[in-house]
């Protein structure tokens, strides 16, 4: 955007758009640290009150990162 790449921008956002949806399924920092963990980072483990994200939470977030080739298999 910046270099005037308005319409690659536009692209870039719209792809993207999936991962920040699911990023904000559930109260953050949860669904980041989830994320962090699916990519082999250790992003420990969560403190009270928060509670691990639900499995059908887990599973779309996981779906979109490896549509977005954010996950090794």
């Amino acid at each position: 955007y910046l270099e005037g790449d308005t319409k690659g921008s536009l692209e870039l956002q719209l792809k993207l758009l999936p991962l920040v949806d699911a990023l904000f399924c559930e109260v953050n920092p949860i669904p980041v640290k989830k994320a962090l963990n699916l990519m082999g980072f250790d992003a420990g483990s969560l403190r009270l009150p928060l509670t691990e994200m639900e499995p059908t939470n887990v599973a779309r977030l996981a779906g979109v990162m490896e549509a977005l080739g954010l996950l090794k298999r």
